[in-house]
């Protein structure tokens, strides 16, 4: 991958992971004065105009990490709720399905209510897992007793590092460590960012 697709870990001031950034929308929080510092590897050097005044050269180094001015502490408090969505609930479940634990291409999982909708069931992280569309079919309207099928993990909701950790793509090594030093102690994430 060239360093012009690798994502920039944001984070807010406190150090706090908000999102994933291209280098493009970086060079604009530089530009507008929002970045308060910097951490992680250099990944980019970005070259600008020439200064007709004094003939110098703007140049800009982008690191894989950089913090913010400004805090977003409202997703650090216990309302806050990440969007559920089938890709990240598959990397959540590490594309395994929750019933017969093999590995699948997200192709072939779908996304099963444990307690179903049709009994009253919500669409929440704490209620889904991944499922194979076989183990899906097979289990129906019904519970994981009622079918005959125990989960193999215990589904969660998670926390808004741990999301944003789900969200990135090609993670780098330095933004792996810095993602999961603010994962919860007993998260189950942990294991995969080492």
């Amino acid at each position: 991958m060239s360093d012009l697709q690798q994502l920039i870990l944001r984070t807010d001031i406190s150090g706090m992971p908000l999102e994933w950034i291209h280098y493009q929308s970086a060079v604009k929080l530089y530009y507008t004065q929002q970045v308060a510092y910097t951490c992680g590897t250099p990944l980019l050097e970005i070259k600008g105009g020439i200064n007709a005044k004094t003939g110098v050269r703007s140049e800009l180094t982008l690191n894989s990490i950089i913090a913010t001015v400004g805090s977003k502490q409202r997703f650090f408090s216990g309302a806050y709720a990440p969007p559920l969505n089938n890709p990240t609930l598959f990397k959540r479940d590490n594309h395994v399905c929750l019933y017969c634990g093999k590995h699948y291409n997200s192709s072939a999982l779908s996304r099963d209510h444990i307690i179903p909708t049709v009994k009253g069931g919500e669409d929440i992280w704490t209620n889904v897992v991944t499922a194979c569309k076989s183990c899906n079919s097979h289990k129906g309207g019904r519970t994981p007793e009622q079918a005959g099928m125990p989960l193999l993990a215990v589904p969660f909701m998670p926390t808004y590092a741990e999301y944003v950790f789900l969200q990135g793509r090609n993670i780098l090594s330095d933004q792996m460590e810095f993602l999961s030093a603010h994962f919860p102690r007993g998260s189950c994430l942990r294991e995969r960012c080492h």
